[in-house]
């Protein structure tokens, strides 16, 4: 797990080196912003997957400036909690919009 977020990490580095640099700055963040960005929904859809089995791996997760913005659908109060329980628990965020909907329909049979 630890080298898959390296490996990302990394990516999005080169990424910003090989042009994408320019762009992010006109849009008022710095490529080490855009790496850190990355890191944090990078670790925290890793600990999302982890919760497979409450279906957390559905989760949409966009960081910006450290702010995650957790979108989708979840099959339980219960589930949307720990989803931003997971995310305030995660390295660098600096805070939460939690946007998730309950839908009880979008369990799978092991989590109903």
């Amino acid at each position: 797990m630890q080298r898959l977020l390296s490996i990302l990490i990394s990516a999005v580095a080169v990424t910003v080196a090989a042009g994408g640099a320019p762009a992010v700055q006109a849009q008022g963040r710095t490529a080490g912003q855009v790496v850190d960005d990355a890191a944090i929904t990078t670790a925290l859809k890793a600990k999302l997957v982890k919760e497979r089995a409450k279906n957390l791996v559905a989760v949409n997760v966009d960081t910006d400036h450290g702010v995650v913005h957790l979108k989708g659908t979840v099959p339980t109060e219960r589930d949307r909690a720990e989803a931003e329980r997971l995310a305030r628990a995660t390295k660098g965020v600096v805070d939460v919009r939690n946007d998730l909907l309950v839908d009880a329909a979008a369990a799978s049979p092991k989590t109903r």
